[in-house]
């Protein structure tokens, strides 16, 4: 690579495609776990994958903090794998939607020609579902004032409301933990179990990973690598946060106010 190119202080990685092929291994780990209840595959793989993943983001980190490769062109490319990212991640919630949808509005002669099913019993919008909402969509303004506090260099403002954030996000995750030890049916249950595990489940498990994204945020914080002009790190980790605000939104009325 040509010295004088914008890329060439940044070097070559191989933690993206390691990261990859234990993601494919903690997958393959789930799914041999659930069929043959053989856990050793995804536990190493789990290992892996966080190793691997904590290894690259400690890279990243010093590459912008401390060596200052992330120029101007490195950030837009960044920004654009960002987007990139959460374009597909609102694909793959749109499947679940559209198929949610989809047996709402036409349900099959299996389902007794009935929405929700007969059998099930779905949640009642008002209760847990709109604390949730309610939970979600202020955590989205605490993080927004929080991106807003690092930009006006108030730093002990935005690290104070960054941390409302994260508690907000684990207060979630806390609540939809005890919303389906209360459910009265399961993943097994037609197509609307299905439907309603896999979209909540996957919305929550990027809560979580949201969440982790933040706690990384403060630490560095913390450690005074975010500034007025430098706090590409949050300001991803706050557009991942505002896309599971969205996608809960969607969620909410499509999946327990639209059932009702």
């Amino acid at each position: 690579m040509k010295k004088n190119h914008p890329f060439h202080l940044v070097t070559k990685s191989p933690w993206p495609i390691i990261t990859s092929i234990n993601l494919m291994s903690t997958l393959l780990g789930v799914v041999m776990w659930t069929t043959k209840k053989e856990l050793s595959m995804m536990l190493l793989s789990t290992m892996m994958l966080t190793l691997s993943s904590t290894i690259w983001w400690r890279d990243v980190v010093r590459e912008s903090t401390f060596q200052g490769y992330h120029t101007k062109m490195v950030t837009k490319s960044i920004k654009i794998g960002m987007i990139l990212f959460i374009t597909s991640e609102v694909m793959f919630f749109f499947s679940f939607f559209w198929s949610f949808f989809h047996s709402s509005i036409s349900p099959s002669i299996e389902l007794g020609l009935n929405w929700p099913p007969k059998s099930i019993k779905p949640f009642n919008p008002m209760e847990v579902p709109l604390l949730n909402t309610i939970i979600l969509l202020s955590s989205g303004v605490s993080v927004t004032w929080s991106h807003q506090s690092i930009m006006s260099n108030k730093l002990k403002k935005s690290f104070n409301s960054l941390m409302i954030t994260i508690i907000l996000g684990i207060y979630f995750t806390i609540l939809q933990k005890w919303e389906y030890e209360q459910a009265s049916f399961t993943m097994a249950d037609s197509i609307y179990g299905a439907t309603f595990f896999l979209s909540t489940g996957f919305h929550g498990l990027h809560v979580i990973v949201g969440t982790i994204f933040l706690m990384v945020c403060v630490n560095r914080m913390k450690n005074l690598h975010f500034s007025k002009n430098h706090h590409l790190g949050f300001e991803l980790a706050s557009w991942y946060w505002h896309f599971v605000d969205v996608v809960w939104l969607v969620l909410y009325l499509m999946i327990y106010w639209w059932s009702k």
